[in-house]
């Protein structure tokens, strides 16, 4: 599938309705077995003529369970129509987002990057405890001082020890030199097995780090090692407007990769991806699970059928080329900020394939942050950054007044 297309809105609506016509209809079908029916009527309105023009609601009317992970093995047959178009959802993001090859990627639609970066550090354990036998105490979790906190959930939840590699506070890329030292330093203590996490867009700058890096360094000191990308904000956008990126399944040393769907997508919140090569994924297997018709091979178990139908709705909505121009339109917005900052000679971080902007709090009066809604990069009032993301609803004519807000304050 290169590159998706864009459907139109009777052939979408066509399609969920024909999709929906695969999931079990608790109305009509009396089922006995399943702990889930159709919702309750006496609180959700169910009919009407509206929803003729609104496949998400119908999708959640019939609310389906995509329990499991339908690019692999067998699923349960009373939800087929809305796994179908999950795996649909995912082939577009696996194969023509991040460059794999078709049939070589596993996947599933998530609640969100927290969870889809837990799975594959869960994923991992489990691999290097069964490959090699190794114990905790031998595993380490790498990843930048700007890393999403989920990954200390993770090593919380899984008892991995996490380790945080300084960046330049300027650039904030990785300090090599660092990373080395933190490296050899692990090994002398006994660890042996390495997974990290590579940012595609860290939550506070959209800063991306190069996984080679970290695979030059590991591949160096001979440790077993894998690379999960952390694509939870720029999954949607870097891999779009820098066609040279190496956080994608064509590079050998990434493993797997999470996106927020109800980030950049605008899906519902809840609504996360993860993506990983085959053969990786089977290594989350809950044998106990044994009246799930097919394989549990999550973390959360039960998932909303509808969201993964919004998923689909909003990617063939757009099409490749369409979605390119929407991305590229926020770009040029920030692009825009970025000139202004200069000329009013403020410092900020921008990657420049990214929408985010992240400004020194030193040329950020407290009131104008506040009435901007600018995010700082702590909340305990010492601060040293604050980001302004270009989202949808971010207009030039909204940047125009904050860039004059910081000009009447100069």
């Amino acid at each position: 599938m290169k590159y998706w297309k864009k459907y139109s809105k009777t052939q979408i609506n066509q399609r969920i309705d024909e999709a929906l016509k695969s999931v079990v209809d608790f109305q009509d079908c009396k089922y006995l077995g399943y702990p889930v029916s159709k919702l309750d009527e006496n609180v959700f309105t169910t009919t009407g003529s509206f929803l003729n023009d609104s496949p998400l609601l119908k999708s959640y009317i019939a609310n389906p369970n995509n329990i499991g992970c339908h690019t692999l093995g067998k699923s349960e047959e009373a939800f087929k129509g809305s796994q179908e178009l999950e795996k649909e959802a995912v082939k577009v993001l696996a194969v023509d987002i991040f460059k794999s090859e078709d049939d070589e990627y596993d996947g599933y639609i998530a609640t969100g990057g927290t969870e889809a970066n837990i799975q594959a550090l869960w994923i991992y354990r489990n691999l290097f405890k069964k490959t090699f036998n190794a114990s905790l105490n031998e595993m380490v979790i790498l990843s930048s001082e700007d890393t999403h906190y989920s990954v200390y959930k993770g090593s919380n939840l899984l008892s991995v020890d996490a380790v945080s590699i300084p960046v330049d506070f300027n650039s904030r890329e990785i300090i090599v030199e660092e990373l080395e030292k933190i490296v050899q330093n692990l090994i002398s203590e006994g660890k042996k097995y390495f997974m990290v996490i590579s940012n595609m867009a860290t939550t506070m700058f959209g800063s991306v780090d190069n996984p080679d890096i970290y695979a030059d360094v590991l591949k160096k000191h001979q440790v077993e090692f894998k690379i999960h990308v952390d694509g939870a904000f720029g999954g949607f956008i870097y891999p779009i407007t820098n066609k040279l990126s190496n956080s994608n399944f064509k590079n050998p040393n990434v493993s797997s990769i999470t996106i927020d769907a109800h980030k950049m997508l605008q899906a519902p919140y809840g609504t996360g991806v993860f993506l990983c090569r085959k053969g990786l994924i089977e290594n989350a297997l809950t044998k106990e699970a044994q009246y799930v018709d097919g394989m549990d091979l999550t973390i959360v178990g039960s998932r909303s059928g509808a969201n993964a139908i919004a998923v689909w709705l909003i990617l063939f909505s757009y099409g490749y080329y369409n979605w390119f121009e929407k991305i590229n339109t926020l770009i040029i917005r920030t692009d825009w900020l970025c000139e202004q900052l200069d000329e009013l000679n403020i410092k900020y971080f921008r990657d420049p394939f990214m929408n985010i902007v992240t400004i020194q709090s030193q040329f950020i009066p407290k009131y104008i942050a506040q009435k901007f809604g600018l995010v700082p990069d702590t909340h305990n009032g010492d601060n040293r950054w604050y980001k302004v993301i270009m989202m949808s609803h971010v207009e030039i004519g909204d940047l125009m007044k904050f860039v004059e807000a910081l000009k009447e304050d100069r």
